[in-house]
């Protein structure tokens, strides 16, 4: 990312981009940032565009041999083409001696750094990865994007936020304007203001489920299994995350009676430190074999509504009754 900067910056750039990874966000931020600085606006003629894996190597290769028209570059935009993934010789061939006024871009989701794409665009190319950022990096940039609004949050409600939308850089920022929006002429974004204006996710909302059930609190987790069907959530979906929240729960409680740090939980699970924490306080409700008999009866749920035996949304609903006894 740096070395595009300094690209965008300086306005000395390479011939070939590569954006690709996980955050779609950022990715979609330095995209645009490239085509506004290539591409004078409204310029239609020399500016293409390619989605999807049926793009043809040999259409993408005559379009690269037409001359611009009345403009020093040809500039041509590529999304999830599956060429850094998929073979794709042609074109590989093609990268170390395209013409001076050419300039490619690539998003991708997928790339194989052994494919020939990926090895032909390291001399007249860049590279770039955008990965998942982690918590601290998340709350420091929701600071930074409310500071330069005008407004400040304290830490614990930012991670407050972060729990709600998820790492989700696209996500965040539209719960952040509506923050913005919400608290004009204010400098303090509070815990009042995330509870009325921000979107808690379907996710977040099973796991307050989970929550409920852990606390006994039979008649909460009740009503949020009603709000999840309002928001049509499949029950079946349902079923599905809420057999992982406590399999989830089973898994970490094994592992800290082993001595392990929830940060080495969180790596080994794939989720983030947060996710382990509250899961944590939930498990500490159960002993491992009350868990593991959960387990046994969820299964057996999914089961009996696969086979036809109970309907999907009762369930749900007599799961929901056992765990909470």
């Amino acid at each position: 990312m740096k070395n595009i900067q300094e690209d965008l910056k300086n306005g000395n750039f390479r011939q070939i981009y590569l954006l690709y990874g996980e955050e779609d966000y950022l990715i979609a931020q330095y995209r645009d940032k490239l085509l506004k600085a290539l591409v004078p606006e409204g310029d239609t003629l020399n500016f293409s565009r390619f989605e999807g894996k049926d793009t043809r190597v040999s259409e993408v290769i005559d379009l690269c041999e037409t001359i611009p028209f009345l403009s020093e570059r040809r500039v041509i935009l590529f999304e999830n083409s599956g060429f850094f993934k998929n073979k794709c010789d042609e074109l590989a061939d093609y990268l170390p001696q395209i013409p001076d006024y050419l300039y490619l871009i690539f998003v991708e989701k997928q790339v194989d750094k052994r494919s020939r794409m990926y090895k032909a665009l390291k001399d007249k190319g860049r590279a770039a990865e955008f990965s998942m950022p982690d918590d601290k990096t998340l709350l420091t940039w929701i600071g930074t994007i409310l500071g330069k609004n005008g407004r400040k949050i304290r830490t614990t409600d930012a991670g407050v936020l972060l729990q709600r939308t998820g790492s989700d850089m696209g996500n965040i920022k539209n719960e952040l304007d509506k923050l913005i929006g919400y608290t004009e002429g204010r400098d303090m974004v509070t815990m009042a203001d995330i509870d009325a204006v921000c979107t808690n996710r379907a996710e977040n909302r099973v796991f307050d489920m989970v929550r409920a059930v852990a606390d006994k609190d039979q008649k909460r987790a009740m009503l949020l299994y009603e709000d999840l069907l309002a928001l049509r959530e499949p029950p079946l979906k349902i079923l599905f995350n809420l057999t992982r929240e406590f399999r989830r729960m089973l898994l970490i409680k094994k592992m800290e009676r082993e001595g392990t740090a929830q940060s080495e939980i969180a790596a080994v699970l794939g989720v983030k430190p947060f996710a382990v924490q509250k899961s944590s306080r939930c498990a500490r409700r159960y002993t491992v074999s009350a868990l593991e008999k959960i387990l046994e009866e969820f299964a057996a749920a999914d089961e009996d509504v696969k086979t036809g035996r109970l309907d999907d949304r009762l369930a749900v609903e007599l799961m929901i009754v056992k765990c909470s006894k």
